[in-house]
């Protein structure tokens, strides 16, 4: 019987706690902001250096460090790359951060910091799952990876809507996530092969439709669906071909998820 491998309770337990702690007192702590501002010909940058900001970024690079203390312990680790399972869970425990700093301390704070807590375990788990190609959950945890990678492209587009930035800070923001988000997806999907070229064009058209969507007036969760459709449609177009598939199989898929979610954010709008 084959053995199927968790993670560490332990470790996890602490990472996770770790990354949650770091978002709850940073609730508690006021350093005086500073900004960055940079004028060009006819156009002016300012960027606001807060505590939000130092947080989000060493968040960031703790994850990535404690998911690979975490995911070395799989018995194929040896055997297989481990940067790879980075991307989702550093990626993961950014965009949870965005709506807890932008809420105030209240009962949907406590909730947003739960269902973060949630996704982060979900994510570390899965990532754990998929080091090994042969395990029989492979499949199911690539499935479960795919998915959350893409609520969390659409959680982070809502929250930068919300909040209301300027288009030169949503626009690397978004375009860099759907870039790591797609990049990952294919991954797992073409069994370890890589699709650079192929992530990049999607994160260059995410980021054309981002512009052009930026001074329309559409709602945060409109904005989110309107670029999820494309991004996932064309991630999963480009999985299908690559997997030999016939171009009617490959598209129809992609061409019914693209219709019923740019739907929705028609309807919801």
């Amino acid at each position: 019987m084959k053995q199927h491998h968790l993670p560490d309770t332990n470790r996890l337990s602490v990472l996770v706690a770790i990354i949650l702690l770091a978002y709850a007192l940073a609730r508690f702590i006021d350093i005086p902001g500073r900004d960055l501002a940079v004028q060009f010909p006819g156009v002016y940058f300012e960027i606001t250096l807060n505590i939000n900001t130092i947080v989000a970024f060493l968040v960031a690079g703790l994850t990535a460090t404690g998911a690979d203390w975490l995911l070395r312990q799989h018995p194929s680790a040896k055997e297989h790359s481990i940067f790879d399972h980075w991307l989702l869970p550093s990626l993961t425990s950014w965009v949870i951060g965005i709506p807890l700093f932008q809420l105030s301390l209240s009962p949907q704070w406590w909730l947003g910091f739960i269902i973060g807590g949630i996704l982060l375990t979900c994510v570390l788990i899965a990532e754990y799952i998929t080091i090994d190609p042969e395990d029989e959950r492979h499949p199911l945890a690539a499935a479960g990876l795919t998915a959350l990678s893409f609520a969390l492209f659409l959680s982070l587009a809502i929250s930068l809507r919300f909040a209301g930035f300027r288009l030169f800070l949503t626009l690397p923001a978004l375009s860099l996530g759907v870039g790591l988000i797609s990049l990952r997806t294919l991954h797992l999907r073409l069994h370890g092969r890589w699709a650079i070229i192929q992530s990049a064009t999607i994160a260059l058209t995410c980021a054309q439709i981002t512009a052009a969507l930026h001074y329309m007036p559409v709602s945060p969760v409109s904005f989110g669906l309107f670029l999820l459709a494309p991004s996932y449609a064309f991630t999963s177009a480009i999985s299908n071909l690559a997997e030999n598939k016939t171009i009617r199989a490959s598209l129809i898929e992609p061409l019914i998820v693209l219709s019923l979610v740019i739907g929705t954010a028609i309807w919801i709008n």
